[in-house]
This record gives structure tokens, sequence and C-alpha cells, in this order.
């Protein structure tokens, strides 16, 4: 791999905040969003995977986040979102996502999007989950549990990384065995992080 610090443009010596605005600057750029439909879009994905892996190794090597927020587990920190995760959790889709709509547009955090987007992959709306999981990590890069189900489909193949998936209009598909199996993987990495012992959860 490439040095992670070249990728995001910044010196080794760079602080912790200038390495999140770089990473925040290329995912902006480089967000899977601004690609529908356009001939760059696999190009667009694979700088996208770049950054994403750049700046984990960078987060990595340092041992800790930059915001200073302890992410050892994977409760959430707004009780608000308790209910929902539980209905995830039971599979409750209906009742999580009226939940969500609930919330007012200008407070929706970065745990909404991630919570949206694990809804949205157990309905198999893989392209929204994407970019949710995606919108996730852009507002909090250092978080593990957003980071986590965003590489998981980046490594399965999802949110434009050259399997078919399904979005609300496009219900065809098609479903073979390694399908079903990086389904199954995504779905037992959201099981986890909604604190579920199950694989189908989410």
């Amino acid at each position: 791999m490439k040095d992670p610090y070249a990728v995001l443009g910044v010196s080794k010596d760079a602080d912790d905040e200038e390495i999140k605005n770089a990473y925040r600057a290329l995912a902006k750029k480089y967000h899977p969003d601004k690609y529908i439909d356009n001939p760059l879009s696999d190009l667009a994905a694979e700088k996208m995977k770049e950054i994403n892996e750049a700046y984990d190794k960078i987060i990595n090597m340092r041992k800790k986040g930059s915001s200073g927020r302890n992410y050892s587990n994977s409760t959430s920190s707004n009780p608000a979102y308790a209910s929902i995760r539980t209905h995830i959790a039971n599979n409750m889709l209906d009742e999580a996502q009226r939940e969500l709509d609930a919330f007012p547009a200008a407070s929706r955090d970065a745990e909404w999007y991630f919570l949206c987007g694990s809804v949205n992959y157990k309905r198999g709306w893989h392209s929204h989950a994407y970019s949710n999981f995606a919108t996730a990590v852009n507002m909090e890069p250092e978080n593990p549990e957003y980071r986590q189900a965003l590489n998981m489909m980046q490594r399965n193949g999802r949110g434009g990384y050259g399997n078919p998936y399904r979005t609300p209009g496009n219900m065809g598909g098609s479903c073979d065995t390694c399908d079903c199996c990086s389904s199954l993987l995504c779905a037992d990495c959201c099981c986890e992080c909604m604190g579920g012992d199950l694989i189908p959860c989410c």
C-alpha cells in the first residue's frame, strides 16, 4: 500500500485534526453519491477505498481517535437511539425507521446515519445503506463501529464495488451463493454492533 500520509496529502507531523480534515475533504470529493451514473464511478470508488484504508492505517498506528471520544464499545452515546437499536436487533425495521424519521434533519448525526444504513442494509437496499454508512464515517471517521460496517460492504462488493445491489426502486437483482454469504457476513457485523448474538438481525 502507498504511504497513507501521502494518500491523504498530509505530512507525518500533521496532528490528528489536520488528518481528519484531510480525510473529510477527500471523502467529500470522492463520495459515491457524486458519481451515480457517472463513467468515473469505478475510479472514484477505488479512490474512496484507498482513502479509507489510508485513514484506518494512520489511526491504527497512532492508536487513538482524533476526537478523544471513547469508542471501547458499541453502545449508543445518545439514549434516544437505544430503542432504535433494539428494534433493529429484533428485526422490527418499520418501527426503527419510524423513529429515525422522527428526528429533525438538523439533529441527524453520525449515529443516525449509521442506524439508517443498518435498516437499509437489512431491507436489501445496499446502495442506500452504503451511502448512509459512508456519511456516518465521514462525520465521525474515528468511530470503529461505523467504519467496520462500511469496510465490510467494500470488502464484499457492495455500494458500487462490482456486484449487483438492490435499491428501493430495483428489487430484482440476483442472489447467488457468494451474494448470500457476503450478506450474512455484513449482517453479522451489524448484529454485533447492535449488541445481539444471532446473525440475522439487521
